[in-house]
């Protein structure tokens, strides 16, 4: 039996169950996965969303004879609700602090001897360890190498095929002949000749090559094996022009076929060392390496030298951030004159007119993800999109969440502002001032160079604890340098176990969002980008110490704050915040937007 694009999830789901049946499979793992370990994924990988209708960017569909159930957490309850209904698929809400997930329930429902099935081609080795030890305890029996849903799915994408191209040598910094052999440093510092490669923005990073296969995120997909003195990337050649063949074939590089790596793994010498990280390669790949050969295991020495961003990077980096910063002002400048004009706009409106203002600027690329637009009460779904099918009018009174970026060819950008629509209530005002507590305390944080990432966590939180608030999002996430905009290793959510490759470094950019989610009422999320920075005033004799310097530029909205909640300090802070933006983004802009900017960013009174 085969679906069409057409066919419902009621008949997609009894397909699968009778491939299930066929292969003597008793349950199907369906993840938001891909060869490469990615977050945002290429339709021809979306499994789980063609199986079951919910489009959320994380989630597990489990099916079972007579069960099926999607796993998510809180960002996408609200959603996976309205996507879920009439499917026959049930919710189950993930709460990572409950324990309680796919694994430990699947396990529950199983008899001792059962099969479980799931495609080894884009689980990882880290997932498909832990995955077996769960099922190991009733002797429930792992099937990997199966791909039941391709017999189904008749008119499934093709594998994207976008131009791969250079990233411009006057922004990319180091030369790949460079980065190579930085590489090939760190694997003779770890006793590893090889580093084996799936995750496409490591490999887009150390080759200085972008592409768009996924959307928002200018990479390509490719598999790398860097030896002693070989690279070879596994990709479409087709997507690759003669002139930047003979460019990467200098330095070293030859390009072999996608579905290739897997034959080339397998001729690998059998006593090789190989370097890779279990948490971004495929058990597909890893099945194929020689049985003896030793293997390397952790975080791949280019993943932490992607995250500490050279003095060139940030200069880069702070280019585009005052185009951004500009894009902006030119946005927030109409809507407060389309507001006070009466004018009739929607959630819709803002991402159509937000997006022009920065397809307008020196650089850009692209968005660095969907643009997230909500109005009250969609305000307080942190993973809300507006669509042509549902959305809301903007009138009245209450808060406006904008949640939005820009790829540019000399940085990623990603800042969340929230404006006041008519008048705020009191207690709206509240939480947006208590969010902006939470904002500055962080940003105005030292700590030593070094510390976890996640052990920051609580100065964020700690204004908004003090109020009996919290939010249930991490505060934040790694962002590359004209790469993905959530990139590891660093995260600042005191959850992420402190390992040691989430130390803070010098160079590294972070985002810092707090915020407060009413349901069904309103969101405030106030977020900023920040570069880790040495503290020139550090005593010295205690270590060295970092710093965050604000890389986002673009004012704070004053309206929504409640005064008397504000401290001398954060006042200080804001004023100055907003005396820099007007300074460095006022050359940008002219006539009524210079005239709003002026307006906008002055000093509040202590």
């Amino acid at each position: 039996m085969t679906c069409h694009a057409s066919s419902s999830i009621e008949q997609r789901l009894a397909a699968l169950r009778e491939q299930l049946k066929a292969h003597q499979l008793d349950a199907w793992i369906a993840l938001s996965s891909d060869p490469h370990m990615s977050e945002y994924l290429p339709e021809h990988f979306s499994q789980r969303t063609w199986l079951s209708g919910f489009d959320g960017s994380a989630g597990t569909l489990v099916v079972l004879a007579d069960d099926a159930t999607l796993w998510a957490d809180s960002r996408y309850w609200v959603q996976a609700d309205k996507q879920l209904a009439g499917s026959g698929i049930r919710l189950e809400k993930f709460i990572p602090s409950k324990g309680r997930d796919h694994l430990a329930w699947l396990v529950t429902q199983l008899p001792e001897g059962a099969r479980v099935g799931i495609d080894g081609a884009v689980v990882s080795v880290a997932a498909a360890q832990q995955l077996a030890e769960a099922l190991a305890a009733k002797q429930i029996e792992l099937v990997t190498e199966l791909d039941p849903v391709a017999a189904i799915w008749a008119d499934r994408p093709a594998l994207p095929n976008a131009p791969i191209y250079a990233h411009a040598a006057e922004y990319a910094g180091k030369t790949r002949a460079a980065r190579l052999a930085t590489l090939r440093e760190s694997l003779a510092a770890r006793d590893a000749d090889w580093q084996l490669l799936s995750s496409v923005d490591d490999i887009a990073w150390l080759l200085t090559l972008r592409g768009s296969d996924v959307e928002y995120n200018p990479v390509f997909l490719a598999h790398a094996l860097i030896g002693p003195d070989t690279a070879q990337l596994f990709v479409d050649r087709r997507k690759i022009d003669a002139t930047l063949a003979a460019e990467l074939e200098q330095d070293g590089i030859t390009l072999s076929d996608y579905d290739s790596v897997v034959e080339a793994l397998g001729s690998l010498p059998t006593d090789a060392a190989i370097s890779l990280d279990p948490a971004k390669l495929s058990l597909k790949l890893y099945q194929a390496l020689p049985e003896q050969a030793e293997i390397v295991a952790g975080i791949s020495p280019t993943t932490l030298a992607k995250a500490i961003k050279s003095d060139d990077d940030l200069r880069h980096v702070r280019h585009a951030m005052e185009e951004d910063g500009a894009a902006l002002c030119e946005f927030l400048c109409w809507l407060d004159h389309a507001q006070a004009n009466g004018e009739s706009f929607s959630e819709l409106t803002i991402d159509e007119r937000l997006s022009a203002r920065r397809a307008a600027r020196h650089n850009f690329v692209s968005l660095s993800f969907p643009t997230i637009a909500g109005f009250n009460a969609n305000g307080a779904l942190p993973h809300y999109r507006a669509t042509p099918q549902e959305y809301s009018q903007i009138s009245g009174d209450g808060l406006l969440l904008i949640d939005s970026g820009a790829q540019y060819l000399d940085g990623t950008t990603d800042i969340t502002r929230v404006i006041a629509i008519g008048t705020p209530s009191d207690a709206q005002k509240r939480d947006y001032t208590r969010v902006l507590k939470a904002t500055i305390a962080l940003s105005r944080a030292s700590f030593p160079e070094g510390v976890s990432s996640g052990a920051i966590d609580a100065i964020a939180r700690a204004p908004l604890w003090a109020a009996g608030i919290d939010f249930g999002h991490g505060t934040g996430h790694g962002v590359g340098y004209f790469m993905n905009v959530h990139e590891g290793p660093q995260v600042i959510a005191y959850s992420a176990p402190p390992t040691p490759e989430r130390a803070m470094r010098s160079g590294m950019i972070t985002s810092i969002e707090p915020g407060v989610y009413r349901p069904h009422q309103w969101g405030v999320r106030i977020e900023n980008l920040v570069a880790n920075r040495p503290l020139e005033s550090a005593d010295g004799e205690f270590g060295e110490f970092l710093t965050f310097e604000t890389l986002t530029l673009c004012p704070i909205d004053t309206r929504p704050i409640e005064p008397s909640l504000l401290n001398a300090e954060e006042i200080e802070w804001l004023n100055r915040y907003h005396a820099e933006v007007r300074e460095r983004l006022a050359p940008k802009l002219e006539g009524k937007v210079s005239e709003w900017l002026e307006r906008v960013t002055q000093p509040l009174s202590h």
